[in-house]
């Protein structure tokens, strides 16, 4: 059996649908269908499956940059622990909406995650020396379930 668009990245198809939609709104005006809602809500589903993975992301990000800048030894394997659950669902995600990929914007949900972590990790050592202003972690490290980056105060 030949998967559809839909089954094999939902990301996509919604695109796809929204446009088709547009087009049938622009050829077959007397339908009684609601066409620019119908299509609000089409792209709106495409949207939310966006912002679900650069909410994974972001989750990522903040318990990376915890383990590579935060001198506190404590928390470091309950970090590791939400690190592998958040991959774990970002990866779900992305199996069934690859072009997720590359519409994530790394740069930005990176952003947010240094904003999170400077306003979490309030430590005399951690003011020393704070993450970063610039993504130092490419895509494919962040979702990689094996890569942690190393603790700037050399913690295991």
């Amino acid at each position: 059996m030949v998967e559809t668009l839909y089954e094999r990245d939902f990301l996509a198809w919604t695109d796809e649908q929204a446009d088709a939609l547009r087009r049938a709104r622009d050829s077959r005006p007397n339908l009684g269908v609601d066409w620019d809602h119908l299509i609000a809500e089409i792209e709106d589903l495409g949207r939310s499956d966006l912002s679900a993975f650069e909410s994974q992301l972001r989750n990522i990000l903040v318990h990376l940059l915890k383990l590579e800048w935060s001198p506190d030894p404590e928390p470091r394997r309950h970090w590791r622990r939400e690190i592998w659950a958040f991959r774990q669902a970002a990866g779900r995600r992305l199996k069934s909406s690859p072009s997720l990929r590359v519409r994530a914007d790394i740069d930005a949900v990176f952003d947010d995650a240094r904003e999170a972590v400077l306003l979490t990790l309030d430590h005399p050592a951690f003011a020393a020396e704070s993450p970063p202003t610039a993504c130092p972690y490419t895509l494919e490290t962040v979702l990689d379930r094996d890569w942690f980056p190393e603790n700037r105060h050399g913690l295991v």
